[in-house]
């Protein structure tokens, strides 16, 4: 029910999640799972939900081969796989279990595939070395050394799934607020209030799931983590629909260790289609997805903060790279011909680029796992890294199973 005693004028309600992302939707979910029949309001800025990082990624459904083990994001990737698979056929929800090949094209590469095939092991994932031969016929347009296959990858259209999580809040009882950015938050010790605009609520707790506006939405609510979301833009290309074929298993490269990201790899989609990227460069703007947008508050609030500059310094080679394989079409080409060298610069037509929410510490280092910050009342996801839309059921879960633990 509804809490008691606000003001006429202010909605109150149990529980109040802000972001309508596949994170904020799968914790709403739990929320009312775990509650029947309590009041919840979720408000998301912009006219539909999924409108972000949900809905502009390479819809893979990840394995967590890559992640540390003992790692939330490799308990919450495995877990997560098999809870999105599982919610998709439920609800008719196209995917496909394509599996993935990370693709060695020299001898140190086959060295790192050792070491993944043995982290896979301390993972719980079933994997399969593939040499040569077996690679090319699994994939007669990929070459390599060798191969690691992960079978339980996948791919969906994380898009449908934010709608499916929305009807489902919907029809627990729930309310979806569109085109409500939230402009202020204060915490007391009976409830939190939170504005949108001209409009107020209150709640007995908050969940903020904000994406690429997290460290805005904390600092809103006077947290002081000392973080800062740094926006990376991911450009893809897309294949021409008689290239459709190329592949029918994700094909990643080896990533190396001493780099941020894992490069570039070829995704078949759901829709029949096959997509090229991502890279890396640093967004002018957080949210501006067309090529060269930007916005000089999001410029001017990353260039003041020193530890930008420190992560810069660290992997200067990777930011000329990144940025010139976004200029230069033949770069990103080279990338992709390692491993598929069939492809041809006509081959690499345009696509929708995402943008990554990476949180960066003061002293230049990358937030890499999942990271909340709590008070009495609040949740704040301040880092929801790849793999979140694979991980969101299970980490949704976690944060409403803490939710509804009595306030300290």
């Amino acid at each position: 029910m509804p809490l008691g005693g606000g003001d006429a004028e202010v909605a109150v309600y149990d529980f109040c999640v802000v972001g309508g992302g596949i994170v904020g939707l799968a914790t709403a979910m739990r929320l009312l799972e775990l509650r029947p029949g309590a009041s919840l309001l979720l408000l998301e800025k912009e006219d539909r939900l999924g409108a972000h990082q949900t809905g502009h990624n390479s819809g893979v459904i990840h394995s967590g081969i890559y992640y540390p083990p003992g790692s939330l994001k490799a308990e919450y990737c495995r877990r997560g796989a098999r809870m999105t698979k599982e919610f998709c056929a439920e609800r008719s929800i196209a995917f496909d279990e394509c599996g993935k090949l990370l693709v060695a094209t020299s001898p140190r590469e086959l060295e790192r595939l050792e070491a993944l095939h043995e982290r896979a092991g301390r993972n719980g994932l079933e994997v399969r070395r593939l040499g040569a031969g077996e690679l090319r016929e699994r994939e007669p347009m990929v070459r390599g050394l060798g191969a690691l296959l992960v079978p339980s990858a996948g791919i969906v259209d994380y898009r449908r799934v934010a709608r499916a999580m929305g009807e489902v809040v919907r029809a627990r009882g729930g309310r979806v607020e569109l085109g409500a950015e939230v402009t202020a938050i204060a915490e007391s010790a009976s409830r939190v209030a939170v504005t949108a605009g001209g409009r107020s609520w209150s709640c007995g707790r908050l969940v903020v799931c904000g994406g690429l506006q997290a460290d805005r939405l904390a600092r809103l609510a006077g947290l002081r983590s000392g973080l800062r979301i740094v926006p990376f833009r991911g450009e893809y290309y897309r294949l021409p629909a008689r290239r459709r074929g190329i592949v029918r298993h994700l094909v990643y490269p080896v990533p190396d260790p001493r780099l941020p990201f894992l490069g570039v790899h070829l995704s078949p989609t759901v829709d029949g289609g096959v997509t090229v990227g991502p890279n890396a460069v640093l967004a002018l703007a957080r949210e501006g997805y067309p090529k060269f947008s930007v916005r000089a508050r999001d410029v001017l609030d990353y260039a003041a903060f020193p530890g930008l500059w420190r992560l810069a310094s660290a992997h200067p080679g990777t930011a000329v790279r990144e940025v010139r394989d976004s200029l230069w079409k033949r770069g990103y080409l080279r990338e992709c011909r390692r491993y598929c060298p069939d492809l041809t610069l006509a081959d690499l037509l345009p696509a929708e680029a995402g943008i990554r929410a990476q949180a960066v510490l003061r002293d230049g280092t990358l937030v890499h796992d999942f990271l909340l910050e709590r008070t009495d009342r609040m949740v704040h996801v301040l880092n929801a890294p790849s793999p979140a839309a694979t991980s969101a059921l299970p980490i949704g879960a976690a944060i409403a199973e803490d939710c509804v633990r009595p306030v300290r």
